[in-house]
């Protein structure tokens, strides 16, 4: 009888043994849940994502297959800035410039790189007034303060005005602000 009465007291410790794992295994996976919400909410406020939401995703593309073409010396007039006198009347700002030099990366295995990338010496001056178009739409202080959405913006008018994505990067640099 002894035998038997452990054997049901070994059985019962067994069952409370799995009840009480299936309890702590609920509760760790819900909190684990709330916690990658949360991680995953603040990574959002702090855009630490992968891509960039309102932007276009970074492309892979092998440094070999990779085409570059320079373009100096842009020294272009930008949105002269509105001034608020004392009186309440509003007047504009002085003219400002925002100088650069710009290189665009291309794909030179994409289909369309053929067409327009071998040639493009030849859109030179459109693709300039391009350039031109969006970095003068924009003030001083946003080509300052918020640089890497008009970098987004004027890639964006690139790959528009060729209505390919073989142009997958650009990059700004020389920066002078006056």
């Amino acid at each position: 009888m002894k035998k038997n009465l452990l054997s049901v007291l070994v059985l019962v410790l067994v069952v409370v043994n799995i009840v009480m794992s299936a309890v702590m295994m609920i509760s760790v996976v819900g909190t684990n849940k709330k916690t990658a919400e949360l991680i995953t909410s603040i990574a959002t406020v702090l855009n630490l994502e992968l891509y960039n939401p309102g932007g276009t995703t970074e492309v892979d593309v092998p440094l070999d297959d990779r085409a570059l073409y320079e373009m100096t010396g842009f020294m272009i007039p930008v949105a002269k800035e509105k001034v608020v006198n004392p009186d309440g009347t509003v007047t504009e700002g002085k003219q400002e410039y925002f100088g650069f030099d710009l290189t665009i990366q291309m794909n030179s295995k994409h289909e369309d790189y053929k067409n327009y990338g071998t040639n493009i010496d030849e859109r030179k001056s459109l693709l300039q007034n391009v350039v031109e178009s969006v970095i003068s739409s924009h003030t001083l202080a946003e080509c300052q303060d918020d640089f890497d959405s008009i970098k987004d913006e004027l890639l964006q008018a690139i790959q528009s005005f060729f209505g390919s994505d073989f142009v997958f990067q650009i990059s700004i640099h020389n920066r002078k602000y006056g």
